[in-house]
């Protein structure tokens, strides 16, 4: 492997490191910054991938939706062993093992808490600019355990809102 290449796998390990810390601390604008516009999830019910339907199809719907859906929750959330592949110089494919605690603590009746296990799947680019994005994520679940929420309140953040575009 050449010094470009292992830049180009510590890069794309370091994107998927700001994925977790952002998604956490709740910090949205950081995160968008880490997909492609055009960026397809798919959330499949299968330990392996295998849905074609994707849940959103722009990094600002996945990020609108996450957000959403996390606002009332403190997340945790890792990532290991990273298996990355290259496509070519600026396409590379990754699966990662992960956990993730899911503690929804809203007050609603139907609030449950979770921890998960499972794997992302993911495609990333690599823009002129030389800065690596996820293109596609493929969130798989091996085992999922639901909870009585703790009552943990997420950190306080500005929501979530659309950029304007220049004009």
């Amino acid at each position: 492997m050449d010094a470009d290449r292992i830049a180009d796998r510590i890069a794309i390990q370091e994107l998927k490191a700001r994925y977790f810390r952002f998604l956490d601390t709740k910090q949205w604008s950081a995160w968008r910054d880490l997909f492609t516009d055009d960026m397809v999830f798919y959330i499949e019910e299968a330990p392996v991938p295998t849905t074609t339907e994707p849940s959103t199809t722009s990094g600002d719907d996945f990020v609108e939706m996450v957000s959403t859906v996390l606002a009332p929750s403190v997340t945790v959330h890792q990532g290991h062993m990273p298996e990355i592949t290259f496509v070519d110089d600026r396409t590379a494919k990754g699966v990662w093992a992960m956990f993730d605690w899911v503690d929804n603590s809203s007050g609603s009746a139907d609030a449950t808490s979770m921890q998960g296990f499972g794997h992302y799947h993911e495609t990333y680019r690599k823009d002129d600019d030389g800065r690596w994005q996820i293109a596609e994520l493929r969130l798989t679940r091996l085992r999922v355990d639901h909870s009585t929420p703790t009552g943990a309140k997420p950190p306080e953040v500005s929501p979530w809102k659309r950029p304007v575009a220049a004009g």
